[in-house]
């Protein structure tokens, strides 16, 4: 694998939306403060779509929980943590959600377009070099 790619494992929670949004707003806390205790966390992040534009559900907030490796994923949902998140989870949300774990690898735009330069420079033909002098 590339040295600069970073690669982790992340569990997406895909929110459908509630039936009782200051419900749901009231426990979300509580729920936040459930999975930042599960072990092998090493960062989250969470967003409320601001515009649904295509799909079969509409999805209102995504929450991200990344872990380094698939079993550090597994073995924080198996924890006492994440077992009472999930359970949280479910009253919170009533079973309105996806849950899925993603292998997620992530890298820097900066190293994205050096590598747009260099593979534009490594496919121009001797013609169009000469044409740019």
């Amino acid at each position: 694998m590339d040295p600069g790619i970073t690669p982790m494992h992340k569990l997406v929670i895909l929110f459908e939306p509630p039936e009782d949004w200051p419900a749901f707003d009231g426990t979300w806390p509580r729920f936040l403060h459930q999975v930042e205790e599960m072990p092998g966390l090493r960062r989250e992040a969470f967003c409320r779509v601001e515009s649904f534009l295509f799909g079969a559900c509409q999805i209102v907030q995504m929450h991200e929980l990344f872990f380094d490796t698939f079993e550090e994923a597994q073995q924080a949902m198996a924890s006492p943590q994440g077992q009472a998140a999930g359970q949280m989870l479910q009253e919170m949300t009533g079973g309105r959600m996806s849950l899925f774990i993603a292998d997620h690898k992530e890298d820097d735009l900066s190293r994205i377009q050096q590598y747009k330069a260099k593979s534009t420079t490594e496919t121009a033909s001797p013609d169009d070099s000469a044409a740019t002098q």
